[in-house]
């Protein structure tokens, strides 16, 4: 296997088409141009060693279930996937600034016995906070490993009371184009949306997530409230989370709407089933250069969750 360096694969490879193209005129508009491309710095290179923060003391010691080293804070909030504040892996953190998330509300709607607009302190209990440590892995092949703040999203769920009808939940992003520079060109279609299927949103792994390290999230990582199911792609981790909806019939998230030839609704890890454009056999983990690591079903948590998906085609359900 030939292992090619960051700055050798062509943007197009790592990023979809569309968005991609969407990108230039993106920059254009902006008014960037060229001299603003060249002067930009890398994101790779915003993950010098040299300039890390130092892990909190209480997390010194913490591992990953296959003891793996954490990421360090400042790898988990400079290089993040959030178009809404940009697309370059370090523009959600140049960006996020002027995002307010506070105060919070949350709307729940469709198939629940208790609809409503839920405040950001009445909707988590902070008593059922933990802290676990999960995979990150993105389908560009990248991953981390984050020490994750939050509740188990079936908390919120039994709260809500979901009816019988209810067989997915749908997730959505705010939109705030005055505070997310993203959203102010036609990058995606706003608002981001995702989806779970009752049974992936009732796993005791799902986590509605509140902060990274023990500290309230960062603006750049979906403050203040966003989703982490480990055994899945990074962009089924909905951000700034203000709508949840119990439907019955599976909803049309977001990179399927904008490219569903690459991108399926369940985005489970899955390394037997490459990407049309690279393969998902090996993976990079931050802030390493290079996919030297091999890519593990369900992220590593298939003794799990495989049982979820038993029968599926997890190559046509991708």
């Amino acid at each position: 296997m030939i292992i090619r360096r960051p700055s050798d694969v062509p943007s197009s490879e790592i990023t979809p088409e569309s968005v991609y193209f969407n990108r230039r005129q993106f920059i254009a508009a902006a008014g960037f141009g060229a001299a603003g491309l060249t002067a930009a710095p890398s994101a790779l290179r915003a993950l010098d060693a040299s300039q890390e923060q130092e892990i909190p003391e209480r997390f010194q010691n913490m591992r990953s279930e296959q003891n793996e080293q954490l990421n360090s804070y400042r790898d988990v909030t400079t290089y993040n996937n959030f178009y809404e504040f940009g697309t370059d892996k370090g523009d959600p953190a140049k960006n996020s600034g002027e995002f307010r998330p506070r105060p919070w509300t949350v709307s729940v709607t469709g198939e629940v016995n208790k609809p409503g607009d839920y405040q950001l302190e009445d909707f988590l209990r902070p008593a059922a906070m933990e802290d676990r440590v999960y995979r990150l892995r993105c389908v560009e092949a990248w991953s981390m490993v984050i020490p994750w703040r939050g509740i188990p999203l079936y908390e919120i769920i039994n709260r809500v009371e979901p009816t019988g009808n209810a067989k997915f939940v749908e997730f959505r992003t705010v939109v705030r184009p005055s505070e997310m520079t993203g959203q102010r060109y036609s990058i995606l279609q706003w608002p981001y949306v995702e989806g779970l299927r009752m049974d992936e949103a009732m796993h005791p792994l799902t986590l509605m997530v509140t902060g990274v390290y023990g500290m309230d999230l960062p603006n750049q990582n979906g403050a203040p409230l966003r989703l982490i199911v480990p055994w899945k792609y990074g962009f089924k981790g909905v951000k700034s989370i203000v709508s949840m909806r119990f439907v019955e019939e599976m909803p049309l998230n977001t990179w399927q709407q904008e490219n569903s030839f690459e991108y399926g609704f369940y985005a489970n890890v899955n390394p037997q089933v490459d990407h049309p454009r690279w393969s998902q056999a090996r993976e990079r983990r931050l802030p390493s250069l290079f996919a030297n690591r091999p890519t593990q079903m369900f992220n590593s948590y298939g003794d799990q969750v495989a049982h979820l998906y038993a029968g599926m085609d997890l190559e046509r359900w991708k």
